[in-house]
Order: structure tokens, then C-alpha cells, then sequence
């Protein structure tokens, strides 16, 4: 991908101002908009957007709501945005303004509906796109489409702001570094379920992440449990002596072979560990995560809980 030229830019919004029959007072207007010399990828989809807003009152609308920060939990929809009746030129490029105002109002899922599908072309800000669609993907944890979206973008490294290509090195590395189900993947995790909860989300999307959390708990401690029974079960045996070995000497003897056998639970579920483990379990797990995250953890033993009762 390369970023088209400013002066690229300013003629095709002139021509699609010409397109939509744009009266004296609105060329007036776009030549103030057009006046500065700012070739800046953001500063080019700025001006472009403010030229939509001279001829369309929609676009208008929505170069207001992106000029300041949200005032409700709810984003407006905008599903003209997505009309193929719309000229494309308008809709692609105001589709990354108002993308790119959701990504800064960590509303990161309604971001991707108007970000996901547009590719470097359809835009004047490739850079901007690539960046913003990485920061979404990055928030949701979502490691094959940010990482594959992160590498477009430093492909066209030296063509990008510098801050994005610095800012997009460290999410690769970051996002490179996820395994499913570890504690920090549960932690990522609970960290979105915390902030969808403080944008008053509580729908199945927000209880299918839970669903999620719970089940990767499971198996952790799983793996835990697994540990702790193979620690607890395991040491050598050996011939017992009332003396020590003399230096020098090899020790020989002869045994059935028998050992004393050692109740170690049922492996079937968490309940198998003795109660002393399993705290220890659930404390090794616990200091691992912000306190607010002890509800999820609570509600994943109630759950456990009352599938144990079930016959």
C-alpha cells in the first residue's frame, strides 16, 4: 500500500464537490479548508471529511460527534455508512473518521464494523486504518487478525507516521506473545469483560467472553490440580538402613517391589484436591489478578459447584 498525494486528495474532493453540485458559498469554504499546506495522513482524511460536511448534512453530523468525547454508553449508528447507494469515495473515508473516534472511545467491537472490511485503497489514510484496525484487534485479544493487520502496516513502515510504526512493533511483539488459556490470556480477557461491563454491556457477546473465562479457568486449574497430584504422589524409594552406608561401598539388597499405596483423589474435577492444595491453588491464581477479577473466579467455583451436585 502507499499513501496517495495531498495534492491527489484536494483534487478528487473537488471534483466530487463539483459532482454534488456545491454553490459559491461552499467553494468559498472549501478553499479555506484546502488552504494550509498539511500533507499529514489524519490531517488529509480531516479535510476531506469537513468537505463532505459542506454538501452533506450527515456527514456533517457525524464530523461533530468525532470533534469531542462521547456523551452516552450507546454509539449512534450510522448505517448510511454502509449503504452502497453512497458514493464510496465519501462513505470508505468517513467509515475511518468515525472508526478511528470509536477505537479512542474504547468501543473497540463497533469500531470493526465500519473499519474491518476497508483495505489501504479505499482510503486517504492507509497508514491511519491499518493502525486503528491493529488497536482494536489488539484490545479484543484477537491475535491472528491483529497480527496479520500489524505486519501491513510495517511492510509500509517508512511510509507511516512514526508513531504508528513504533506504537505497532510493540502490539505485534505484545499479541505475538499470547498462548490461549495462560493467565495472562484469562487476564486480557477479563480485562475487556471489565471495560464492556463499564459501557453497560451485559449481553451474550459480553456472557459468551465469561463463558470463555470459565472455561479456560477450568482447565488452568486443571493443570494445576494434575501438578500438585503428581507432586504429591511422586519421591524414590529406596532400602532403608539403621546405619549409614559406609564410604566406598555399593549398597545392594533385595525387595518385592511393594509401596504403600497413596490416596490421591479423584481426577475427575477441582473437588479431588485436598482442601490445604487447593487454597493454594486458588491463591497462586489469585495473585495473578486485580482484585475485581475475584468475581469471576468466584462465580467460575459456583458454577463447578453446581455441576458436581448434578447427577
Amino acid at each position: 500500500w502507499t499513501p496517495p498525494a495531498a495534492v491527489e486528495v484536494e483534487a478528487r474532493a473537488l471534483e466530487w464537490l463539483n459532482a454534488h453540485k456545491a454553490d459559491d458559498a461552499m467553494r468559498s469554504r472549501f478553499a479555506e479548508i484546502w488552504a494550509e499546506d498539511l500533507p499529514a495522513e489524519t490531517t488529509l482524511l480531516q479535510k476531506l471529511a469537513s468537505t463532505f460536511a459542506l454538501v452533506d448534512p450527515r456527514a456533517a453530523e457525524l464530523v461533530a460527534l468525532c470533534a469531542g468525547p462521547r456523551d452516552a454508553l450507546i454509539a449512534p449508528s450510522m448505517p448510511w455508512l454502509m449503504d452502497s447507494s453512497v458514493d464510496p469515495f465519501e462513505a470508505h473515508n468517513l467509515r475511518l473518521l468515525y472508526g478511528r473516534w470509536l477505537v479512542h472511545e474504547a468501543m473497540y467491537d463497533e469500531s470493526l464494523v465500519y473499519l474491518a472490511s476497508l483495505e489501504p485503497k479505499d482510503v486517504v489514510a492507509p497508514a491511519t486504518l491499518l493502525f486503528f484496525q491493529g488497536v482494536a484487534y489488539h484490545a479484543l485479544v484477537e491475535k491472528e487478525q491483529g497480527l496479520a493487520v500489524l505486519r501491513r502496516l510495517l511492510d509500509g513502515a517508512e511510509q507511516s507516521p512514526r508513531r504508528y510504526a513504533a506504537v505497532a512493533r510493540l502490539m505485534q511483539e505484545d499479541l505475538d506473545g499470547v498462548e490461549p488459556d495462560t493467565l495472562d490470556h484469562i487476564a486480557r480477557r477479563m480485562d475487556d469483560i471489565h471495560r464492556r461491563l463499564d459501557l453497560g454491556r451485559a449481553g451474550p457477546k459480553v456472557r459468551g467472553i465469561e463463558d470463555g473465562v470459565i472455561d479456560s479457568l477450568d482447565k488452568l486449574i486443571k493443570r494445576l490440580e494434575d501438578q500438585q497430584q503428581q507432586q504429591s504422589g511422586g519421591g524414590g524409594g529406596g532400602i532403608q538402613s539403621g546405619a549409614p552406608a559406609s564410604d566406598s561401598q555399593i549398597v545392594g539388597g533385595k525387595g518385592p517391589g511393594n509401596v504403600d499405596r497413596k490416596d490421591i483423589g479423584d481426577k475427575s474435577g477441582w473437588g479431588s484436591l485436598p482442601p490445604k492444595q487447593r487454597e493454594e491453588a486458588l491463591q497462586q491464581i489469585g495473585r495473578d489478578f486485580p482484585a475485581h477479577y475475584r468475581e469471576v473466579i468466584e462465580e467460575y467455583f459456583r458454577r463447578k459447584a453446581a455441576t458436581e451436585k448434578q447427577p
